[in-house]
């Protein structure tokens, strides 16, 4: 199916996710994911900087219990715990 697939873009239509198995690991500090970093930020968490990881969108915060996954392409990105476990299984491989 191609993008343009028929389908007009404006008017809304149901799509399902195809399934994918994904590589991820839940971020609870520092040290846990070499993509996120310690950011600078003098408005919050001066002293420490703030939990950030950069993505193929821009950049996130990152909060304690997030799910750092790396996506098809090998890109990371943040998902929200309770996001995460109405998306995704586990893998029995």
């Amino acid at each position: 199916m191609t993008e343009n697939s028929g389908v007009q873009k404006t008017t809304p239509h149901r799509w399902r996710k195809k399934p994918v198995v994904i590589e991820a690991v839940q971020w609870l500090k520092p040290g846990d994911h070499p993509a996120v970093v310690m950011k600078a930020d003098p408005n919050r968490y001066a002293d420490q900087g703030v939990p950030w990881i950069e993505t193929l969108e821009g950049g996130h915060i990152v909060t304690p219990g997030d799910w750092i996954i790396t996506g098809v392409k090998g890109e990371h990105y943040p998902c929200k715990p309770d996001i995460f476990a109405v998306t995704y299984e586990p893998a029995n491989d």
